[in-house]
C-alpha cells in the first residue's frame, strides 16, 4: 500500500487582486505557511501560469516548477475545468458558458470547441514537461438538459450524446496519453460525466480508454444521494485524483436533490468546509489507501458559510489528520515464519 499525499489545495477559488492572491509567489508562501505541501494550478489563471509557454518550453516548467518546489510545495496537477467544460456545452447553455472563454471565439460554438480541444492538450503537454502524471477537469455537457426528461429522450439519444462527447475527447485523451498523463474527469452535477454509470458509458464510447480517469469528489456524491464509499470500491482502479471537500443533504417537506432554485445557503444540499458536512472522511481515506490510491489529497473550499481564509486555514490540518501511513507490515507477522510442511499436514490432520 501506498500513504495518500499532501495536504495540497486547488487554488481556484482563492484568487484575488490583492495580496496574498493575486501571484503565485505569494500563494505559494500563504499556503505554505498554512502547512499545505502541493498546489493544484487552475490553467486559466494568467497570474499562475503562462499555458502557451508551459506546452512549448521545457525551460520555462522547469523553472516554474522550481519555483514552487522553492516554498516546499509540488505542483500536484494542473486544471482546465473551465476549458474543459467548453469541449462540450448544449446550445441552451450557450450564452452562460461563453464567459469562459475568449473574446474571438464568444458567439461561435464551432470556434469555442476547437479552442477547448486545442487548449487542453496544451495542458497536456505542459503536464509532461512538469513530470505530472495525473490532469483534473471537467467533461462538458451535451445531454445534461434530458437528465430529468419530460418529455420522454427519443429512443439513441444518449447512445449519439456519448458518442459525440467521446468524439470530441478521443484524441485529447491520446494526446494526454502520448505525454504519460491521466484526465481525470471530476464527476459533477451539470456535466455529462457526473456518477459511475454515466462515466462508464463513457467508457464504453472511448473503448476504455486507459486515459479516461476519475477526480473523485465526495461532496458531488452526498449532494446526488450516491453511495460514495462504494463507488471507492467499484471505481478504485480509475481513481487517480481526490478533492477534499465537505458537504450535507438536509432534505426537508419543501425541497430535496433539485434545490427549487435556492440560492446555494438555502437548498438541502450544499457544499461545507471540511469537517462541517456529512462526508466520512476516516472511511474515504481508508479505502483510497486500502486500494493503493497513489494521489494527492487536494482540499477545495467552496462553502456557503465559512470564510474562504478560514476554510484554508483548517484544511490543511484536517487532511493531515487524516492521511494514513500506510504499514508495510501485517499486525501479526510476528505469527508466521518459514513454512514447514509437515507441521502445515499435522494440524490439517494429513499427517501418517
Amino acid at each position: 500500500m501506498s500513504t495518500i499525499k499532501g495536504p495540497a489545495v486547488f487554488l481556484a477559488q482563492f484568487m484575488g487582486n490583492e495580496e496574498p492572491f493575486n501571484n503565485l509567489d505569494s500563494l505559494c508562501k500563504w499556503a505554505a505557511n498554512l502547512g499545505y505541501k502541493g498546489i493544484q494550478i487552475p490553467t486559466w489563471e494568467t497570474a499562475l501560469i503562462d499555458l502557451d509557454k508551459a506546452a512549448n518550453s521545457q525551460i520555462y516548467c522547469d523553472e516554474l516548477k522550481g519555483k514552487v518546489n522553492s516554498y516546499g510545495l509540488e505542483i500536484t496537477e494542473l486544471s482546465t475545468h473551465l476549458q474543459g467544460q467548453l469541449v462540450a456545452v448544449n446550445p441552451a447553455y450557450d450564452t452562460m458558458f461563453d464567459g469562459f472563454a475568449p473574446d474571438n471565439v464568444k458567439n461561435n460554438p464551432k470556434a469555442r470547441t476547437d479552442w477547448a480541444i486545442d487548449t487542453v492538450k496544451k495542458a497536456g503537454s505542459a503536464s509532461g514537461k512538469l513530470g505530472l502524471t495525473s490532469h483534473a477537469t471537467f467533461s462538458g455537457a451535451l445531454l445534461w438538459h434530458t437528465v430529468y426528461p419530460w418529455p420522454q429522450r427519443p429512443n439513441g439519444l444518449v447512445t449519439m450524446g456519448f458518442e459525440e462527447l467521446a468524439k470530441r475527447w478521443t484524441p485529447i485523451l491520446n494526446h494526454f496519453d502520448e505525454h504519460g498523463v491521466d484526465v481525470c474527469y471530476e464527476l459533477h452535477p451539470g456535466e455529462d460525466l457526473h456518477d459511475g454509470v454515466s462515466f462508464e458509458r463513457f467508457l464504453e464510447a472511448t473503448n476504455n480508454h486507459k486515459r479516461a480517469n476519475i477526480l473523485y469528489d465526495p461532496s458531488h456524491f452526498v449532494l446526488q444521494q450516491l453511495d460514495y464509499l462504494a463507488f471507492i470500491d467499484i471505481y478504485h482502479e480509475r481513481i487517480k485524483a481526490f478533492h477534499v471537500k465537505d458537504a450535507e443533504f438536509n432534505s426537508t417537506g419543501k425541497q430535496g436533490v433539485y434545490g427549487g432554485y435556492s440560492d446555494w445557503v438555502d437548498r438541502a444540499g450544499r457544499f461545507r468546509s471540511l469537517g462541517d458536512g456529512q462526508t466520512d472522511f476516516a472511511a474515504i481515506f481508508s479505502k483510497l489507501t486500502q486500494y493503493n490510491c497513489d494521489v494527492w489529497a487536494v482540499m477545495e473550499w467552496e462553502c456557503c458559510l465559512k470564510s474562504p481564509e478560514q476554510g484554508a486555514s483548517e484544511g490543511a490540518p484536517f487532511i493531515q489528520k487524516h492521511i494514513i501511513e500506510a504499514t508495510q507490515k501485517t499486525f501479526d507477522d510476528f505469527a508466521g515464519g518459514e513454512i514447514d510442511k509437515e507441521q502445515l499436514k499435522t494440524i490439517l490432520g494429513l499427517s501418517s
